[in-house]
C-alpha cells in the first residue's frame, strides 16, 4: 500500500499562479506570431515531372548556372526524402538547416520535392518514383554539371529508394549517403514493421486508393502516444511567453502535419516488398522488371542512424554493412532520435560536417 501524498498548499498555489501567468502571457504571444515560415535557403526549381519538382538551393558562392567545364567543383549533393513527409525539415529554419551547413561548407545541393498526389496519381507504382522520377532527376543532374555520377543522400523511405535505384544504376551514383535508413525491417524493436506485417495490404489500397495522410500522421503518433499526445502540449504552457520558441515548436507541428496522401500502388508495393517480405535482406524486390540486389551498391557509403530512433531502430539500419557490396563503408551513429537528427544543435554541429568530411575524402 502507497502512503498519503502530502501536498503542500502554498507550493500548489504557486504552480496554479504561475500556469494561469503563463496562460495570460501566452494568448498575448499567439496574437504576436503570424504564420510559422520555413525554409532558410533560397532555392530555385530546375526540373519537373508531374507532380515533382526538383530544387537547387542557393548558397552564397552557388552559381546561377551549373559549370560543365570547371573540373574542380565538388560533384552536387542530391538528396531524396521520403514520400511521407514533407522535404523542408532538412532546411527547416535558419539555425535548423542541414542543407544551410552543407551549403556553408562549400557543398552543391539539390532535393527532390514529391509534390502532393492527387487520385490521379493511384497507380504510380516504386517503378515510377525509382526508375522515372529518380533517374529523370539523377540525369537532369549529371548533364546540368557534366558529370557521370552524383552523390546521393537518402533519407527515411527516401534512403531504401536511394539504395534500390543505386542497386540498379550504380554507375550513376558516386557516393551514397543514407540517414535513419531502413534496411532490415524485421528486426525485434520495430514496432512500426510489427504493426503492417500482418495487414492485408491488397484489401487496404483496393479499400482506400490513396492512403490519406491523415490516417499515416494517426499511426505515427500513436507509436508514442504519451510523448507526442500529451507531454509536448503540456510542456508548451512553459514557452507561451517566449515567441522564438513558440514560433519553433509550431513550425514543427506544421511539418508534423503537413503530409501528402500516399499514391497507392507505390505503397502497396513498398509495404509488401520492404516491410513484410524484408526484401532487401531476403531479395525478391523487382522495379521496372530488374531486381534489387544490394551486393550491386559497390559505391562508398556512409551510414548515419540515430540511437534513439523509435521509427528506424538502428540495428535496422546496422544491417546494410553486411548486405552492402562496398569496400568503402562507413558508419556514424547519432546521438539523438529520428528528427533530432535533423534540428538539434547537436546535429547542426556534428551531421553536416561528418558528410562533407567524408565526401571530400572521396572527390
Amino acid at each position: 500500500m502507497y502512503g498519503p501524498v502530502n501536498i503542500n498548499a502554498f507550493d500548489l498555489a504557486s504552480e496554479v499562479e504561475r500556469v494561469q501567468r503563463k496562460l495570460a502571457t501566452g494568448l498575448e504571444s499567439l496574437r504576436s506570431v503570424g504564420d510559422t515560415a520555413y525554409g532558410a535557403t533560397g532555392k530555385q526549381a530546375v526540373y519537373r515531372d508531374g507532380r515533382l519538382t526538383l530544387y537547387r538551393f542557393q548558397g552564397e558562392h552557388t552559381s546561377q548556372t551549373p559549370s560543365r567545364s570547371n573540373a574542380g567543383a565538388r560533384p552536387p549533393i542530391l538528396i531524396v526524402y521520403a514520400l511521407v513527409n514533407r522535404p523542408y525539415m532538412v532546411d527547416l529554419q535558419h539555425d535548423r538547416s542541414l542543407v544551410r551547413n552543407l551549403l556553408a561548407r562549400g557543398e552543391d545541393v539539390y532535393i527532390i520535392d514529391w509534390g502532393y498526389p492527387d487520385p490521379s496519381d493511384r497507380y504510380l507504382d516504386l517503378e515510377d518514383y525509382l526508375l522515372r522520377f529518380i533517374d529523370g532527376c539523377v540525369d537532369h543532374v549529371r548533364n546540368a554539371h557534366g558529370l557521370d555520377a552524383v552523390n546521393l543522400l537518402g533519407i527515411c523511405q527516401g534512403g531504401a529508394f536511394s539504395l534500390s535505384y543505386a542497386a540498379l544504376r550504380p554507375d550513376k551514383v558516386g557516393n551514397l549517403i543514407t540517414m535513419v535508413t531502413p534496411v532490415d525491417f524485421h528486426t525485434p524493436d520495430n514496432m512500426l514493421s510489427h504493426w503492417v506485417r500482418e495487414l492485408d495490404i491488397d484489401l487496404f489500397v483496393d479499400t482506400l486508393g490513396n492512403v490519406p495522410a491523415d490516417l499515416m500522421n494517426w499511426c505515427y503518433l500513436t507509436l508514442k502516444p504519451y510523448r507526442l499526445f500529451v507531454q509536448k502540449y503540456v510542456g508548451l504552457v512553459d514557452i507561451l511567453d517566449d515567441v522564438p520558441e513558440l514560433e519553433n515548436f509550431l513550425r514543427m507541428e506544421r511539418w508534423i502535419f503537413d503530409s501528402p496522401d500516399q499514391a497507392g500502388e507505390a505503397f502497396r508495393q513498398f509495404i509488401k516488398d520492404y516491410y513484410q517480405r524484408n526484401g532487401l535482406v531476403n531479395g525478391g524486390i523487382v522495379i521496372g522488371g530488374e531486381p534489387v540486389d544490394l551486393g550491386r551498391v559497390t559505391m562508398p557509403v556512409l551510414n548515419i542512424f540515430a540511437e534513439a530512433d523509435h521509427l528506424v531502430p538502428p540495428d535496422a539500419s546496422r544491417a546494410l554493412r553486411r548486405l552492402a557490396g562496398t569496400r568503402d563503408y562507413t558508419e556514424l551513429c547519432f546521438k539523438g532520435g529520428h528528427i533530432g537528427i535533423y534540428v538539434s544543435g547537436r546535429a547542426q554541429r556534428e551531421v553536416p560536417q561528418a558528410i562533407h568530411d567524408w565526401l571530400s575524402r572521396r572527390r
